[in-house]
């Protein structure tokens, strides 16, 4: 609950300190449904599960009972306020966002806020996940609420020494403004505002006084980083850790059989070398030194648990487990679309990496979690400690895209810690991250329409896809338990996954969408957007061709079609500003595409160079989006950027071929992943003016720029593209296994 008046609230549980003071959040997030309008001359459709509650809104509501101790701020002597973040910053930009949300309710510099990253909290059960477009939406409010309460507890403690009514004080540029001018700097605050006893809450500033929320800010860690200041993983000095490498199988889920160590053992620098569940260890002086004897160990394998499958037989897999039509395209015209997708690797900047000091009666990791309660609750059991004995540091990421929300660098560093009795700091290699490391499933995709009498009757999607793994659950174990369970857990999460992130935008009548898993014992995870990029993806691009079958403009067709003015404010915003329909040259072309999820919504116009089919090349895009409010523009143009950058590589050319068992893929120069040639030179992002409570954006840019890709190759070839990347041959001499 919160209050117009600031009322001091009594609290036994929270330590008061002399130099410092903390305030704990006491808001709860509220939840809101909103239902959508429908446009006229159209059939409407009936209100999909993720239009009456999202993924998001699931995680708040989850996280709602230990939203009271979400986040803690302390102010310091020096009027330095440090957010304690229990989030994981992996370069999506967060730190900086909820940083702006500090400042603004404090009246604070920016540069006077630090945001520092939580180790695991087991208390916040359900609250410490990173994922599903979500931390904006989560903190927002209590973030804010926090500041808020921190800045009531400033007053309360300058009006106390100077004898004014808190009404007549305010505060201004880090510090509190007496009624005669007089300025009191917070850190001179501190000492007195921590022997006030209870917690403070007070109403956040209503969003019309924002001044600094909803303004363009660059990151708070930039200059840090691209000076190479900044600490990653690998960059923590831990007393007696030293560089470690693993032997990892030729296939997937191999594991030892036999090793000869005799030839490695000898070698300069090496320290220690142990067989571990994932491979054999190698700890040495340098990692140059680990990596060659590494190389030298004589290894024999046992089998993996996909060794018999290669690209084609996943292909008849999945195409044999796509769920039929329902509706039968007999007294109807209609449009039937199949497709494909290939796996594709997360291939984040950081490798998997992570530093372990197990010892008999305690542990402490270091590694960059997006879903740390669950890593310190499966690495205490894997080492046989409690979980109070084990500490987990949240490192900041050099990107995931959804990688790190497993966790396995940490547990196999844990491992290796405690089989060799000595601190380690493990780094995969580039390979071992793409063959080993996990991966967009693979899926298949077929879809009908039918229509007539100019209106769409049914919109019909079955997806058939290699099983995505969730084990890290929600962010504690229980959920991770239920999702391994080989009926009912896994497939019932996947399928709540699917049906609250993925919806159709459109009035299209009577619209199903069914996911069907295939469980193939491979490494797969949450990639960004999830089942959304190549869902929508997909969808995006049957609508073009369902828009021609009926003679219609793509942008008429789905102006016509959107459920609301918001969506349509969107899509008509790319088409003004990137010039729809205007004449090109030969093999130039235009492409659309529009998606809706986590409470926003944006639409993509690309044009592409496909003279050279083999050849193609983004050259400009129009993006468009509406988040409800955005915290910080430049960030979130930022993400959207990045969305386009994923649909490019993806849709084009970035993919994994597996045979024999193991990804071909092992490097960037094999995972064609867009290179500095490939981004357009022209690209320019509108965000549209705040309404409402902010949405979700981290993965909402990659579905429709995918669609809008796929379209513009097909109008400038006249190829439809039915298989992604499209260019995927495999044009390579692939790593020894």
């Amino acid at each position: 609950m919160t209050c117009d008046n600031e009322v001091p609230v009594p609290d036994a549980q929270v330590p008061v300190r002399r130099r410092q003071f903390l305030t704990f959040l006491v808001a709860a997030p509220v939840l809101t449904v909103a239902v959508p309008g429908t446009a006229e001359a159209v059939i409407p459709t009936l209100p999909q599960p993720a239009e009456i509650m999202d993924l998001g809104e699931i995680l708040i509501l989850a996280g709602t009972p230990t939203a009271g101790a979400l986040a803690v701020l302390s102010v310091g002597e020096d009027g330095v306020v440090t957010l304690e973040l229990p989030r994981a910053e992996v370069g999506q930009g967060i730190t900086t966002a909820t940083a702006m949300l500090v400042a603004e309710e404090l009246d604070l510099p920016l540069g006077k806020v630090r945001v520092v990253l939580a180790d695991a909290r087991s208390e916040l059960l359900f609250n410490q996940l990173t994922g599903g477009s979500n931390t904006i939406r989560s903190v927002y409010g209590p973030v804010r609420q926090a500041a808020a309460a921190a800045r009531a507890r400033l007053l309360a403690a300058a009006s106390k020494q100077h004898g004014v009514a808190v009404e007549r004080l305010s505060t201004r540029d880090g510090g509190v403004i007496l009624p005669d001018g007089r300025y009191i700097a917070y850190g001179l605050l501190t000492s007195a505002a921590a022997q006030l006893t209870g917690v403070f809450s007070a109403q956040p500033k209503p969003a019309s006084e924002h001044r600094l929320v909803g303004t363009p800010q660059s990151r708070i860690d930039a200059r840090a980083m691209v000076t190479g200041q900044f600490k990653y993983t690998l960059d923590h000095d831990v007393p007696g850790a030293m560089p470690t490498v693993v032997r990892r199988p030729p296939t997937i889920n191999g594991s030892v059989k036999s090793v000869d160590s005799s030839v490695a053992r000898s070698m300069p620098g090496v320290i220690a070398i142990g067989v571990v569940p994932t491979g054999v260890a190698v700890v040495a002086e340098t990692f140059g030194q680990a990596l060659a004897a590494r190389d030298a160990l004589k290894v024999t394998w046992n089998p993996g648990t996909i060794d018999s499958l290669s690209d084609k037989e996943i292909r008849d897999k999945l195409r044999a487990a796509a769920l039929p039509f329902v509706v039968p395209p007999l007294l109807t015209q209609h449009v039937d679309m199949e497709f494909d997708f290939a796996f594709v690797s997360h291939a984040p900047l950081e490798t998997n990496s992570a530093i372990a000091d197990v010892r008999d009666d305690r542990a402490e990791i270091w590694a960059g979690l997006k879903s740390p309660i669950v890593a310190r609750q499966t690495i205490a059991s894997a080492i046989g400690l409690p979980e109070s004995a084990v500490t987990v540091h949240v490192v900041q990421g050099g990107g995931s895209f959804g990688r790190r929300l497993f966790f396995d660098s940490a547990l196999e560093a844990a491992q290796i810690s405690k089989a060799l009795r000595r601190p380690v700091k493990l780094m995969w290699t580039r390979t071992d991250d793409m063959r080993h490391g996990r991966a967009r499933a693979a899926s298949h995709h077929k879809l009908r329409a039918t229509f007539g009498l100019g209106n769409v009757l049914t919109f019909e999607h079955r997806v058939a896809s290699v099983e995505t793994d969730f084990r890290h659950g929600l962010g504690e174990i229980l959920t991770a338990t239920a999702a391994s369970l080989p009926v009912g857990g896994n497939l019932s999460f996947a399928q709540t996954v699917f049906l609250t992130t993925c919806k159709v935008p459109y009035n299209f009548g009577v619209v199903t969408s069914l996911l069907n898993e295939v469980p193939l014992r491979m490494h797969t995870g949450s990639w960004r957007s999830v089942y959304s990029a190549n869902t929508r993806g997909a969808e995006e691009i049957l609508v073009d061709q369902l828009a021609k079958k009926m003679g219609k403009d793509p942008v008429a067709f789905r102006r016509e079609h959107l459920k609301s003015a918001r969506q349509r404010a969107v899509l008509d915003k790319v088409a003004a500003e990137g010039q729809w329909g205007r004449t090109m040259p030969k093999g130039f072309a235009q492409g659309v595409g529009f998606h809706d999820e986590y409470k926003s919504c944006t639409a993509c116009l690309v044009e592409i160079d496909a003279r050279d089919p083999q050849k193609p090349r983004v050259v400009k895009a129009v993006i468009a989006v509406d988040v409800g409010r955005p915290i910080n523009p430049r960030g979130l143009e930022a993400q959207m950027l990045g969305g386009l950058t994923d649909a490019i590589s993806t849709t084009l050319r970035a993919g994994l071929h597996i045979e024999k068992g193991l990804p071909l893929e092992g490097s960037y120069s094999q995972f064609h992943y867009a290179r500095q040639k490939d981004a357009p030179p022209d690209v320019r992002i509108f965000v549209m003016p705040a309404t409402g409570e902010p949405g979700g954006a981290g993965e909402l840019g990659v579905p429709a720029a995918v669609g809008a890709i796929a379209n513009a190759y097909a109008r400038a070839t006249g190829v439809v593209p039915r298989s992604f990347p499209i260019i995927f041959p495999v044009d390579f001499e692939p790593f020894p296994r």
